[in-house]
């Protein structure tokens, strides 16, 4: 992530860093100095390296920096020779505006068909047309299986989730490329742009699922209203379609909702408390009789356990408490709603509208 980038003789002294400790040091994006991670950094550092002033007299510089996590705040002093030219400091607010400039670090992805489709995507020119032809093979995969109404639907909520998510990178300033169908997969919203933090981690991943349970609320009402299987079908299914991309595993939205929540967490105390919570979960989830929700709840976080270690080395600016806390609700509420859809719907007594839950109790 960027902490520090200050504008010297008409020039960019950048600093690039982790929560580990590990930090590079650009001078108009040249690197000049590096720092490499610690387990027992202390936020504190200095970079030594040497500047021409505007006389062309070259001169030793330091720049000293002190980073404090939660509360973010980066405090900074910059001397050429003895001379202190540049100090002050900024916190959350300054870091969240940030771009990433260039390219950095990234985090190690899982492997999966869904990141295997976007690479090559990207690799296509003709996104137009290749949208249209994945589009049409959707509905010709779907509409084989099915009936063309239902792969019509299907269709609709996957454009509906993905839209979510398309809206809450474009509210962060991410040029995106659009909404691709995939046939058997679902759908995939692509950004060339990168996120900088967990909190925008959290908006873009929860905003698909947040925007197919608004979708499948609708489709409730109109059910209510016109008393039409049509749409009492359409919210069951969407809801269970949204919920299962809110499972906790990589690189479903539930699984980035939970390592961006875990990996925001600076001490033991923390993994312990997620722990407790996944595990709060699990018991509630077999005690409602949703056996496949609880196992998978069981591997995600497992997953997320082996990887918390590495945290520190992530370029992306933690969740604060509140992000913590507001991260934490939103997932739930989310995910509560969407079972209570299920849940109403297989109270109705129908075989088809009672298939959710099935699902889930599997």
């Amino acid at each position: 992530m960027e902490l520090l980038n200050l504008d010297y003789q008409g020039q960019s002294l950048r600093l690039e860093g982790s929560m580990a400790g590990w930090q590079l040091l650009f001078w108009n994006n040249t690197p000049i100095s590096r720092r490499d991670a610690d387990g027992d950094f202390d936020g504190i550092s200095e970079h030594l390296f040497e500047l021409q002033n505007e006389q062309g007299e070259t001169l030793q510089c330091r720049l000293e920096t002190e980073v404090q996590w939660d509360p973010v705040n980066i405090s900074y002093r910059f001397y050429m020779g003895e001379q202190l030219v540049a100090n002050g400091g900024h916190g959350r607010e300054l870091m969240e505006k940030q771009v990433p400039q260039g390219p950095i670090r990234q985090e190690k992805r899982s492997f999966s068909i869904i990141g295997l489709g976007a690479l090559g995507l990207k690799l296509l020119k003709s996104a137009k047309i290749i949208k249209v032809v994945m589009a049409g093979a959707s509905l010709a995969a779907y509409s084989w299986f099915f009936s063309i109404p239902f792969a019509l639907a299907l269709i609709f909520c996957l454009v509906i989730h993905e839209y979510g998510h398309i809206r809450a990178m474009k509210y962060f300033g991410m040029k995106t490329k659009g909404i691709y169908l995939i046939p058997f997969v679902g759908g995939l919203a692509l950004s060339d742009a990168r996120i900088n933090t967990r909190w925008q981690d959290v908006c873009i991943s929860l905003m698909g699922p947040f925007f197919g349970l608004g979708l499948s609320l609708l489709s409730l009402i109109a059910y209510w209203i016109t008393g039409s299987m049509f749409f009492a079908g359409l919210s069951a299914f969407n809801a269970l379609l949204n919920l299962f991309n809110l499972l906790p595993i990589l690189p479903l939205d539930g699984g980035h909702v939970l390592k961006s929540i875990a990996f925001s967490m600076s001490s033991l105390a923390g993994l312990l408390l997620c722990g407790a919570a996944a595990a709060g979960g699990v018991w509630l989830s077999y005690t409602f009789g949703l056996a496949l929700l609880g196992f998978l709840l069981i591997i995600g976080s497992i997953e997320v356990f082996f990887e918390w270690r590495n945290r520190h080395h992530s370029l992306l600016l933690p969740l604060d408490r509140y992000g913590k806390l507001v991260a934490s609700a939103w997932y739930l509420l989310t995910v509560g709603g969407l079972i209570a859809i299920i849940w109403y719907f297989s109270g109705l007594g129908d075989a088809l509208l009672g298939l959710p839950l099935k699902v889930l109790q599997s």
